[in-house]
């Protein structure tokens, strides 16, 4: 039986904290930060935690 690889998109977006809670990035964080305003991007660059509804599905991708 083959290894299960990690979904490599879902590595640099996701990642897991030492309780076991899923993080990811807030949306609109991740290009064109020079036309952002600075109260925008630092409103923005707060992690969040991933929904129940997804969290089955990311854990998969990220081969836990």
């Amino acid at each position: 039986m083959p290894k299960m690889k990690t979904h490599s998109g879902a590595k640099k977006r996701f990642r897991f904290t030492g309780s076991g809670k899923l993080m990811k990035q807030q949306i609109n964080m991740r290009h064109n930060l020079e036309h952002k305003s600075s109260r925008r991007t630092r409103r923005l660059n707060q992690d969040q935690v991933v929904s129940a509804a997804d969290f089955k599905k990311l854990k998969t991708q990220l081969g836990r």
